[in-house]
């Protein structure tokens, strides 16, 4: 983060309560490159609870470039990283937050190569473990782990690879995704308020019956 971004934070956080939930993001944005998981879980909250409409911005996306000054990109990378260990690694996640020294840090990369690695039907436990050890416990870069997943995912295709069963594992792929998706837009409904009752058990309807397919 350049001088002149740091500088223009300051500026909003000096008219701000310091105990606010919007100074403590601009904070975190300006201690991103020691701490991408402060900012990620202010970033969550004031998406999760639609807080930046409070601040007169319309969308998350402008509140991030205009007042934090990150990118769309950025601010959805971070936002899946943090989730995700909030959601599959509490104990890390805790453990980051009060143990681990900037420098042991995973980056919001490695992070989210191991997202994406886990939703990939075709990865064996044994794999997805050896690549959590090194992304959460060693703290290797992205580029290192682009390259193992990448490995990983080569020696998971076969030329003789039975073309039916690769078909129906695309399949469940795709269902998988499709459940991801409807129950990442029912959190967010409901979080807002934004539709009624009936609706959310139709979705919630609708979860479990791509569900059986699986």
């Amino acid at each position: 983060m350049s001088s002149k971004n740091i500088e223009r934070l300051e500026e909003k956080m000096s008219g701000l309560e310091p105990e606010s939930l919007r100074y403590q993001t601009l904070k975190a944005a300006k201690q991103f490159k020691l701490s991408w998981i402060e900012l990620g879980q202010m970033l969550w909250t004031v998406y999760k609870d639609k807080k930046f409409r409070e601040w007169g911005y319309l969308a998350f996306d402008a509140y991030c470039s205009k007042e934090v000054g990150i990118r769309e990109a950025t601010a959805k990378k971070l936002l899946q990283s943090y989730y995700f260990l909030e959601k599959e690694e509490p104990t890390i996640l805790r453990q980051l937050k009060e143990e681990t020294t900037p420098e042991k840090m995973p980056s919001p990369d490695s992070v989210n190569l191991l997202r994406l690695l886990k939703n990939k039907p075709e990865v064996t436990e044994q794999s997805y473990q050896k690549v959590r050890g090194y992304v959460l416990e060693k703290g290797k870069e992205a580029p290192e782990i682009r390259k193992e997943v990448k490995t990983i995912l080569d020696e998971s295709r076969t030329d003789d690879e039975d073309p039916e069963e690769a078909r129906d594992q695309r399949t469940r792929t795709t269902v998988r995704r499709m459940v991801g998706t409807l129950k990442s837009i029912r959190q967010q409904l409901t979080t807002g308020d934004l539709v009624p009752e009936k609706l959310l058990k139709e979705i919630d309807a609708l979860s479990e019956k791509l569900e059986g397919i699986l």
